[in-house]
């Protein structure tokens, strides 16, 4: 790793998205890492625009720029939230550069985990469905509540998002549904069930159900049901801001940058919550 006593060079991917921006206004806010480059796809209307102007923030003269490569190589990490072929592909990149990844990123396949977790053979790669404090202590809740509750406790995950959300459940609710699978000692895989329609049945017995609810400008809520025979547990996260995210995938950057060790990890590993 390079030396530490100067702020860390951090490169935003999808610099224009929603996300985008609220990573280059979270870096120009936190002590300790700077902008490097901020990358947009080739055809953007945003290419060559001031980066700190496209935020919404006071120019920064970095011009958002589609030249990945060349940021990658002298930068010393990168925040990504952008679609899955394209995390896989800068997944590639940071491994060449050695780089620590913070993916954000929702909606992998299990083919684009394997492709994160052998790029995180040769950089450190953080990544999480959420990157809030909150959310991730709800994690370690459901994990705690599925393990002690019994298996005729029904578990149902709520979440709801803006209309504009294009994946579904959410990689919170996914998040949120492995912690209940762990809790249980079983696999997500094999207890999610993701959709409900038509005349489908009693309810089995250990599903994990997930709902999405898309509509207005809602930034995230999810609610973790635990319903029992005449009692019901409902743990809820709701997300005001997701400015809260982009602030925890810079402390999570920074965490990689110090921790040192090329890998895989998740923001339980960054905040220390073990869920």
């Amino acid at each position: 790793m390079a030396d530490q006593t100067e702020p860390m060079r951090l490169v935003v991917v999808g610099a224009a998205g929603r996300m985008g921006k609220s990573l280059i206004r979270a870096v120009s806010e936190m002590p300790g890492v700077v902008l490097h480059a901020a990358i947009e796809r080739e055809g953007s209307p945003f290419l060559g625009q001031d980066s700190g102007v496209v935020a919404g923030l006071m120019p920064n003269g970095i011009p958002v720029t589609a030249d990945a490569l060349t940021a990658f190589v002298s930068a010393q990490g990168v925040l990504d939230f952008t679609a899955p072929a394209a995390t896989v592909e800068f997944a590639a990149l940071a491994a060449q550069a050695r780089l620590v990844h913070v993916i954000g990123t929702t909606g992998l396949a299990e083919p684009d985990m394997a492709k994160l977790k052998a790029a995180a053979r040769h950089s450190i790669v953080v990544q999480s469905g959420n990157f809030s404090l909150g959310v991730n202590m709800l994690a370690a809740l459901v994990k705690q509540a599925a393990k002690s509750l019994q298996i005729d406790w029904d578990i149902e995950i709520v979440e709801m998002h803006h209309r504009m959300k294009v994946d579904a459940p959410s990689g919170t609710a996914l998040l949120l549904g492995e912690a209940a699978a762990q809790g249980r000692g079983v696999s997500l895989s094999n207890a999610a069930v993701k959709s409900r329609e038509g005349h489908t049945g009693a309810r089995a017995e250990g599903a994990i159900g997930f709902q999405a609810l898309r509509g207005g400008s809602v930034v995230g809520d999810h609610t973790v049901i635990f319903a029992g025979n005449g009692e019901r547990i409902e743990l809820r996260h709701i997300a005001e801001d997701r400015g809260l995210f982009a602030q925890g995938a810079v402390k999570a950057a920074l965490w990689g940058w110090k921790h040192g060790r090329s890998g895989y990890y998740t923001m339980s590993d960054v905040l220390g919550v073990g869920a």
